[in-house]
């Protein structure tokens, strides 16, 4: 199976910086970059970075880690990927998650009360019919579309992955995804996590690949942060964030194994506090380059 390493670059990356580390990437022969859905920060939008990205670029990889799609109109959202895969055939890798993890953000991506698993599951089956059918008509509760042709149709088809770690979430990954990205989770929950999808792909007709399973991880320079940890402690209370946050390279590789030995072999990179973006580019493709298959 194919091991792959991309960059996630989040809040602490403003827009300003963006074509220098484009630009790094692309000469470094870096597989994959990744934005994060977060608006209330100067981080780049995730389909603008993209674009940029792709236009700059003529091997780069990119993707969303993750974009929230409840809240958007999938025909939209459709034609937005095929634009951009038009311009970047087999470069555009979009994740999707059900809500942000931001509270504050939550209330922008606005659906019914109660109803946003409901929503993200419809949005789901309309953005993957107008991505492959040249005449989508869908019926639903939250969404209705008659006659829809959204064009050009990638080809081959886009793969769309899914985040998300809760129960209903790996269930809807195997109903309705193609991958997992999943976060804040230790290599054996991840192992779970896989086995969760697989079942319930299984017990939906389906198939995910074996290689389409993959996790965002953090790497820090030597110590945890207070605000790292911090951060950590909201997401996940239960769990030392010394598990979640590598402490510094050697403590990633040791996170690594563990997590390829869980099932997983795509892996999104992220510096765990703000460090210039060439020193972290370098370091990684001098300890990462090394592990691709």
């Amino acid at each position: 199976m194919k091991i792959r390493f991309g960059v996630g670059i989040g809040a602490e990356t403003p827009a300003g910086r963006l074509a220098g580390i484009v630009d790094h990437l692309e000469s470094s022969g870096v597989d994959s970059l990744w934005f994060s859905e977060l608006v209330y920060t100067e981080a780049t939008d995730p389909f603008v970075g993209m674009a940029y990205a792709l236009g700059r670029t003529t091997r780069l990889k990119v993707g969303t880690s993750v974009a929230i799609l409840p809240g958007r109109h999938p025909v939209l959202v459709a034609k937005q990927l095929a634009s951009l895969a038009a311009l970047a055939p087999k470069r555009v890798l979009p994740v999707f998650g059900l809500q942000s993890a931001i509270p504050a953000e939550r209330a922008i991506f606005a659906v019914p009360a109660g109803r946003r698993a409901a929503v993200f599951d419809e949005a789901l089956q309309v953005l993957r019919a107008t991505l492959t059918s040249p005449d989508v008509t869908f019926e639903g509760e939250h969404y209705t579309v008659h006659d829809v042709a959204v064009a050009p149709r990638p080809a081959p088809p886009l793969d769309i992955w899914l985040g998300g770690s809760a129960p209903a979430a790996l269930r809807r990954i195997g109903r309705l995804g193609d991958g997992w990205l999943g976060s804040f989770l230790t290599p054996e929950e991840a192992r779970r996590g896989r086995e969760a999808i697989e079942r319930a792909a299984a017990d939906a007709g389906r198939h995910i690949e074996a290689d389409h399973f993959g996790i965002s991880l953090a790497v820090a320079d030597g110590e945890l942060g207070d605000q790292t940890v911090e951060v950590v402690r909201r997401r996940r209370p239960d769990v030392d964030p010394s598990e979640l946050i590598a402490r510094d390279w050697p403590a990633l590789h040791r996170q690594l194994d563990a997590y390829l030995a869980a099932g997983l072999t795509k892996f999104v990179i992220r510096p765990a506090a703000a460090v210039p973006m060439d020193a972290f580019v370098e370091r990684f493709v001098a300890e990462l380059t090394p592990r691709e298959t």
